[in-house]
């Protein structure tokens, strides 16, 4: 039996092997694009035990715990990694504690782990076979060599991905939402970007400029990250693109009696990389009491090292802060300190051609979804737009590609970006409403997985549209509201159709129920050759009611489905050719008014004006075998002539008046 191998350490019994993330080069490799598609061939898999004598997840002490980046580039990843090290809480939800380890009489060689992903906590289970060169670990470690729990981690987090491959480059922000379900952002050391990028839309555009102050509230408990896009000019060991966590940040006085703000920075790699003033024997330590001096430095461990704010606004581009979480789960704010004990999150999606308009400079702009956001007592609120990455399939953890793109730099995430208006009451102009300034937006539209709008919001309703740049995009999101009072979010569902106004003239209305079947009468839109399939309901228009100027007809098609299973529908309206048979429909012509493009709503509606004739309504899905039912009404106005009368309404007219606006 090919499992026998590792049986003498746990009774007897075989010890798991992972079929779903098997030990070979189909876990390690994706497409071969990276610099580790040079290891094919020489890597080997083995157990802790195999590694070393006495394995175990952490070490004694813990700062020898901390990550150390091996041969593959996930420093983003490790960056987060180190944040679950300053929180206990936090690092038993991604490794729940007591798992059986090695000389345990329960150990199967098999670890649990989970991660936030797209709203809900996903468990992945891996066995602990690791790859290695010459029997040593050859991606991340910790620092000890007998401490695995890093190693374990990383390779859960590949196996989320579909590989290890797939964790070469990425953002922090990313990694510490996965690892946290929290919040982060990144903010930018340099000037605001204000020169223009073909994603950018009307709005001002800047990145958040770091102010080390602002964080003063929470500078112990959020998570700091930093990053550099191209080799500093003192950190020549620094290549593009590599992030590094701050562990800390403090003001410390000088001789001279001025404060000078210190970093302590560590670096993935597990060695210094920095030449600076404030290194070692460098001379900044000379302005520094000797005391504080030889304090500070006795606390950089392996691959760290201080610098000062001037040296660190220099040399970095760019932050990332993650969000504090507390013990019971709730947010904190990185602007106040806050507790945000309230939350929400409603999933949504751009779909081409239905509720994917594109930004503001887009006419169809205002097709976008929209969310109601509810402010019951005035404070602080943070809403964030996190898009789904096109390749990751989170239930099988593999990659699936679902479009290619030229442009390789943004081809897993499109740019998005959140706007929100404070509306005086639910029932309001929206065309009226979109020409206004927002309230407050995340600026511009960015290639990023996830954006952050944050306010101090007074009671009231907002209405929230999170948008693609480019009209058309796809993509699934998830719109998340955390507020430090209560809150309510909800999806902007279509108004119902208004009964036609007395003052409009006299209406007919006629109601017609039917059924999309699955094989049978579910025949999708005029795209498929099934579409005739669809049932189809006709109606004449007499000269009566076409004397009048103006709309003489409206139509409304309502599916009886919940909000979250809804069908995109709409209808066309064909006209028989005169002296044809209303039996024959007029599969070759083209229809004399439609209702499209197909939407995600309860009803669709349709308002015109048609000449006499005969006509057939086809209602329809979108996508063929989309069965559901649906009420078609039909409102025909007609031309009487006034007849004078002295009548009054009854009490049982009117009853019956009541019931019959109720059930339109």
């Amino acid at each position: 039996m090919k499992e026998e191998a590792g049986r003498a350490e746990c009774g007897g019994e075989a010890l798991f092997k992972d079929q779903d993330f098997p030990s070979d080069d189909t876990s390690l490799f994706s497409d071969s694009s990276t610099p580790i598609a040079r290891l094919q061939g020489e890597i080997t898999w083995r157990r802790p035990q195999e590694i070393c004598q006495l394995p175990a997840l952490f070490p004694d002490n813990i700062n020898l715990g901390h990550a150390k980046q091996g041969l593959l580039g996930d420093c983003w990843f490790l960056c987060a990694c180190t944040f679950l090290l300053k929180s206990k809480h936090l690092l038993n939800k991604v490794l729940p504690p007591d798992q059986p380890q090695w000389g345990d009489s329960r150990y199967r060689g098999s670890f649990q782990f989970r991660f936030w992903q797209q709203g809900h906590w996903t468990e992945v289970t891996i066995d602990d076979r690791l790859p290695c060169i010459n029997s040593t670990p050859c991606f991340s470690r910790c620092h000890s060599p007998t401490a695995f729990w890093v190693a374990l981690l990383e390779k859960a987090y590949a196996k989320l991905h579909g590989s290890y491959e797939r964790l070469w480059a990425g953002q922090v922000s990313e990694a510490l939402v996965d690892l946290t379900g929290g919040l982060a952002e990144r903010w930018s050391l340099g000037e605001s970007e204000e020169e223009q990028k073909p994603e950018q839309d009307s709005d001002q555009v800047r990145r958040r400029r770091l102010d080390l102050d602002l964080l003063y509230a929470v500078k112990d408990e959020c998570a700091l990250s930093c990053s550099t896009h191209s080799s500093p000019g003192d950190a020549s060991e620094l290549s593009q693109y590599h992030a590094l966590t701050i562990m800390e940040w403090l003001d410390v006085k000088t001789a001279s009696g001025s404060n000078v703000r210190l970093l302590r920075i560590r670096n993935p790699w597990g060695r210094c990389c920095w030449g600076g003033a404030w290194t070692g024997s460098g001379a900044g330590w000379s302005s520094v009491d000797p005391a504080s001096a030889l304090d500070l430095q006795a606390r950089v461990a392996e691959g760290e090292f201080w610098l000062d704010e001037t040296e660190f606004l220099s040399q970095f581009d760019d932050v990332t802060v993650g969000y504090p979480i507390s013990d019971e789960g709730h947010l904190k704010s990185i602007y106040t300190g806050q507790l945000l004990t309230h939350n929400h999150q409603l999933a949504g999606r751009w779909t081409k051609g239905h509720s994917a308009g594109g930004s503001r400079n887009s006419s169809s702009y205002s097709c976008n979804p929209k969310f109601w956001l509810k402010v019951c007592e005035t404070g602080e609120v943070l809403v964030s737009l996190l898009q789904h990455r096109k390749w990751r399939n989170t239930e099988k953890y593999a990659q699936t590609p679902l479009e290619d793109s030229a442009n390789t730099t943004h081809q897993h995430y499109q740019a998005i970006a959140l706007h929100m208006w404070k509306v005086e009451k639910r029932r309001f102009n929206l065309s009226r409403m979109l020409n206004k300034p927002p309230c407050a937006s995340t600026h511009c539209h960015a290639y990023e997985r996830e954006v952050v709008l944050h306010g101090e919001l007074e009671p009231g309703y907002y209405l929230l549209i999170p948008s693609t740049y480019q009209p058309g995009a796809e993509a699934r999101f998830l719109i998340r509201a955390f507020s430090s009072s209560p809150t309510s979010l909800s999806a902007l569902k279509s108004p119902a159709p208004s009964l036609p106004l007395t003052t409009d003239g006299e209406w007919e209305t006629s109601y017609f129920r039917g059924s999309w079947v699955e094989g049978s009468t579910a025949g999708g839109g005029r795209n498929f050759l099934s579409h005739w399939q669809n049932p189809c309901f006709p109606f004449t228009l007499s000269d009566d009611s076409a004397v009048t100027s103006g709309v003489n007809v409206r139509i409304t098609l309502h599916q009886s489905r919940p909000d979250t299973a809804l069908h995109p529908i709409g209808f066309h309206i064909y006209k028989f050719p005169k002296g044809e048979s209303e039996q024959l429909l007029p599969r070759d012509e083209d229809p004399a008014a439609s209702c499209v493009p197909h939407c995600y709503t309860q009803d669709v509606s349709l308002s015109c004006c048609l000449s006499p004739g005969a006509y057939t309504i086809v209602p329809s899905t979108y996508q063929p075998d989309c069965s559901a039912n649906f009420i078609l009404s039909l409102a025909r106005r007609i031309h009487r002539k006034v007849v004078k009368s002295q009548e009054t309404l009854g009490r049982t007219i009117q009853e019956i008046s009541h019931i019959s606006v109720m059930q339109s």
